[in-house]
Formats: C-alpha cells, structure tokens, sequence
C-alpha cells in the first residue's frame, strides 16, 4: 500500500520560504514520476509540480514557474518542493501524489497521479 507522508508547512509572511517535504513508501520509487498538487478553500485541487522517475524532467504550473523548485532523493525515497517569494495565493493544502504505475515517461500527466498523501497546510499572509 502506497503511504505519502508531507511536512513542512507553515504560517510565513509574503515573500518568505517554505520547504516541503514527502516520504515514500510501499511503492518502488525510483520508478514512479512524482508530483506537488494543491488545493485552496472552496476550490478544486490543481496541480503545481512534478518531477520524472528519474529526475531529469520537471513541470510547473505557469504561476508558480521561476519561485517553486521540485526535486527527489531517490535513495530516501523523498520528494522536495522549494517555495520561494510565497504569495498569498499560494496559500492551500499542498499534497504530495504518486503516479499510478510506473510509466517511465518523461512526461505524466496530472490525471495519471493517483495515490496521494493527507496533506500539509501553507498559510502565506500579506
């Protein structure tokens, strides 16, 4: 069974840096493309970022482009996502998904995440 686990979140202020954390397990990987998704109150769940198997290929939704940075530690089964010059529509609860199988694609879409963690809280405030 697929256990994602994220932590990092927080109350910060506009502008400031968040680092979040997902440990992995009970899925094999080093095989499996990664992602960040998000979602604020009243809206619908979007994607922010996700990274290939093997970490050479990274996707960001536009807004986020040039202030978010996803990256993976295959050998701690741990995905990361850098959140730099937070702003308060960053503000959701982040959460951290796994492909459904293993495609070895560069390329997963969003609608081929299927195994998600409990999610963490960011909170930017003006």
């Amino acid at each position: 069974q697929v256990q994602l686990v994220e932590s990092g979140g927080g109350l910060v202020q506009a502008g400031d840096s968040l680092r979040l954390s997902c440990a992995a397990s009970g899925l094999t990987f080093r095989r499996s493309a990664m992602g960040w998704f998000r979602q604020a109150p009243e809206k619908e769940r979007e994607f922010v970022a996700s990274i290939s198997w093997g970490g050479g290929f990274t996707y960001y939704r536009d807004s986020v482009k040039g202030r978010f940075t996803i990256s993976r530690d295959n050998a701690k089964n741990t995905v990361f996502l850098q959140m730099n010059s937070l702003k308060p529509e960053d503000t959701a609860v982040y959460y951290c998904a796994a492909e459904k199988g293993p495609s070895y694609k560069n390329y997963v879409p969003p609608s081929e995440f299927g195994s998600w963690g409990q999610g963490t809280q960011v909170t930017v405030s003006s």
